[in-house]
This record gives structure tokens, C-alpha cells and sequence, in this order.
């Protein structure tokens, strides 16, 4: 029994803007029972707490967290490089880790991280990642947000870690998510009709 626990795949969850890994949590758990027995799914907060109201606020329970911040125009960005390192922390204590789930700003993160990793600047101390599961993801450097001093070769070559991406027919993501995928070889994809969530599969 323990060597099979020992092979599921292990998954680093990076949650939305303002949420928590608790709440990304209960949207995962809602996947079926034969998706999730096969995963090992760890779920971390962010390193910074929410510097302004969240919008799921009345519907989650707080505390809420953010993994970096912006401005409006989402040009300049703050945080960035002490948010990579929390991450990289974590992977060492709590590793080894194969693949990312992000949602949201979980995913913008997560997918600019194995080219990230791959030019030296993070996560190099940590095993490269093998997969991601990219849930209302964008590109940092893509239509709608700028592009982090440390993220700048992110997507220079085409992004070779496998990868499967879910995209909602009204989330407001939408085109952003389909931009991603240009970044990446041969990605996997999943459309669904919801909007900009974690949706539920099976």
C-alpha cells in the first residue's frame, strides 16, 4: 500500500487571487473519486495576505492571500522574486514535487515556471517540472499582463513540460487562456461552460 501512495503523481496547488489553498481545495475535491485517488495534491497559501477585498468574499471563508502584486495596468509587478523563493522553500521542505495545478493567478504563475526554472532564475534547487494542469491561466508577457524582470525569457523558446489547460466559454480569461497556449508543445486541452472557476469533471 505504500509503495502505491509513494508512486501518485505529486501536485503542487497554487490558488487564485485573494482565495487560499483551503478554497481551492474544496474545488478540487469536487473532481470524482477515481480522478483524485491517483493524485497527490498538496495545496499552498500564498506568501502575502490580501491587500484589498477579495471577490469571493460572502462566498469562501477567509483568510485570503495573493502571490505578488500588480499595478492596475498590470505593467510594473512587487513581490515577484519573494514569491518564487517561498515557493522554492516550500518544494525543498515539502518535496519532491512532479508537477503544478494553478488556478487564476496560480496558473499565470505556474505556467511561466518551467521556463522559469529552465533559465536558471528559480526553482533551482528543486527537480525540473515534469507536468502542469492549468486551470483559467494566462501569459505573463501576453495581451493582458506584462512581463516580470525574472520572467522574461519565461516563454522565449517554446515551453516543453507537458501540459493540459482548462479554458471556460464565459470566464474572462478566455482569449488570454487560448494565448497561453501558443507557449507550449503540444498542450492538452479541456473546454468547458462555465466561466472563470475551477469546473467540475466527469
Amino acid at each position: 500500500m505504500e509503495n502505491q501512495i509513494q508512486k501518485k503523481p505529486r501536485i503542487l496547488c497554487l490558488h487564485g487571487f485573494r482565495t487560499s489553498a483551503a478554497i481551492l481545495q474544496k474545488l478540487v475535491l469536487r473532481w470524482p473519486e477515481n480522478v483524485l485517488e491517483k493524485l497527490d495534491l498538496v495545496f499552498l497559501d500564498a506568501p502575502f495576505p490580501a491587500r484589498g477585498k477579495s471577490d469571493v468574499e460572502g462566498i469562501f471563508d477567509p483568510p485570503y492571500f495573493e502571490w505578488f502584486q500588480a499595478n492596475k495596468d498590470f505593467t510594473e509587478y512587487s513581490n515577484f522574486g519573494e514569491c518564487l523563493a517561498y515557493i522554492e522553500n516550500y518544494m525543498i521542505e515539502h518535496g519532491p514535487f512532479d508537477g503544478l495545478l494553478g488556478f487564476s493567478q496560480g496558473a499565470i504563475l505556474a505556467a511561466a515556471l518551467p521556463g522559469m526554472q529552465k533559465d536558471g532564475v528559480c526553482l533551482t534547487k528543486v527537480p525540473n517540472i515534469k507536468f502542469l494542469i492549468i486551470i483559467s491561466g494566462a501569459k505573463l508577457g501576453g495581451s493582458k499582463f506584462g512581463l516580470p524582470k525574472l520572467a522574461a525569457n519565461a516563454f522565449s523558446s517554446p515551453v516543453q513540460c507537458p501540459s493540459l489547460h482548462f479554458i471556460g466559454e464565459t470566464d474572462f480569461l478566455k482569449e488570454e487562456g487560448i494565448g497561453l497556449l501558443e507557449s507550449f508543445v503540444n498542450p492538452v486541452v479541456i473546454h468547458h461552460i462555465k466561466g472563470h472557476t475551477v469546473p467540475r469533471i466527469g
